[in-house]
């Protein structure tokens, strides 16, 4: 099978990548590498002219104070224009979302035909923000979610103005363009199912894969000093909840002294953060969430403990009997407890961990969830 994956920000599509041409398929990726993140890609659509050269930047930076106009958005689309021709005749084309593209819904719709006119099935991926995520952020009932700060009032609109973005009237025209054409919608976590419930074209939960064979595992009981790694996403750091962390390090620090060590990293490229958190015995991820995203995957596939989403939904969901990483909630005094517990007692580290590496294994297991994948591809060819 022929496929295209269209974007990448966390990682997903180059995992998913590798497992389908383990499987034996054709995979072509294609994406900007996600700023600062810099993940590889097959064909770059990475805005160069507005970002490398001072003059064109400086430009750039200008239009954007007097209109509020990317300039790299415009770019980036004119890029995807004069690539268009590339993205024909594949067996199945993967949206990672609405605005794969990353440009201007103006600038993304003629591509975005013709991606649906020259291929056999187009699907999409339902594992980062979208309209109708945003939509059920908004609106729903739940204790917290990714715009509680925004709902609490702790931060005005514009604190979130690339999630907010899907609600304007041309992200949510694109969206319904989109949903209108694609054959399938596949959810990679809790989060993305709860949000696409009574949608008809939604599939079953596919996890999202992860290559834990490529990474290390450590093997011997955590000792003293406990490495604590904290990975701040700068434009992210509301979102993800980095507050409470922080705050409850400062706990952790004063409380501890020489028992921790913490390792807190700024918007680093993948693989430096990777690199960052290897030595890490406790991983803090983010609070808002209900279930894990690619980062937090693989560092319990290290064997780690993540600090991440897990509410009682995702126990459920895979019948979990065990702790596979801690549920972080917006609540200081339950991290700096929940901390206390890990570094008063390095076996439960150990123990969430191995746990941590046998659900990875099983349930994010690179060739199963690939199969998954070929799965849902030929039932929509059919």
């Amino acid at each position: 099978m022929k496929i295209l994956l269209i974007g990448e920000y966390s990682g997903f599509h180059n995992s998913l990548k590798k497992g389908l041409q383990q499987l034996g398929h054709t995979v072509v990726l294609v994406g900007d590498g996600d700023n600062y993140k810099n993940y590889p890609v097959d064909i770059s659509t990475k805005p160069v002219w507005f970002s490398k050269y001072y003059i064109p930047r400086k430009f750039k930076n200008a239009i954007y104070t007097l209109f509020k106009i990317d300039l790299l958005k415009v770019e980036q689309g004119v890029r995807y224009q004069f690539l268009k021709s590339k993205f024909k005749n594949y067996d199945v084309v993967q949206l990672i979302n609405s605005d794969a593209l990353f440009t201007y819904p103006w600038l993304a719709k003629s591509v975005l035909q013709s991606i649906f006119k020259h291929n056999k099935s187009v699907v999409l991926s339902a594992c980062g923000d979208d309209t109708h995520f945003v939509d059920w952020l908004l609106n729903n009932d739940k204790p917290y979610n990714l715009l509680t700060p925004l709902k609490h009032k702790k931060v005005t609109a514009s604190a979130f103005k690339y999630t907010l973005k899907y609600t304007s009237k041309a992200y949510r025209s694109q969206y319904s363009y989109v949903v209108n054409n694609v054959d399938a919608i596949i959810p990679t976590d809790m989060d993305y199912l709860l949000s696409l419930k009574g949608n008809l074209k939604t599939t079953k939960l596919i996890p999202t894969p992860i290559d834990h064979n490529a990474l290390e595992f450590p093997s011997e009981l955590p000792t003293t000093p406990i490495h604590i790694f904290h990975g701040i996403s700068n434009s992210n750091y509301i979102k993800k909840g980095n507050a409470y962390f922080e705050d409850a390090l400062k706990s952790i620090k004063e409380n501890y002294k020489d028992q921790v060590k913490i390792t807190s990293t700024y918007s680093l490229p993948y693989n430096e953060y990777v690199r960052a958190n290897n030595s890490a015995h406790i991983h803090l991820d983010q609070i808002y969430s209900y279930d894990q995203g690619y980062n937090a995957l693989e560092a319990m596939a290290k064997g780690k403990v993540v600090f991440t989403g897990a509410e009682r939904c995702f126990y459920e969901h895979y019948n979990l009997q065990e702790d596979v990483c801690i549920n972080a909630k917006p609540d200081v005094t339950y991290l700096v407890e929940k901390l206390s517990e890990l570094i008063e007692n390095p076996k439960k580290i150990a123990s969430i961990g191995y746990n941590a590496k046998l659900f990875v294994s099983k349930y994010h297991n690179l060739e199963t969830v690939s199969k998954q994948y070929i799965e849902v591809y030929n039932s929509v060819k059919e």
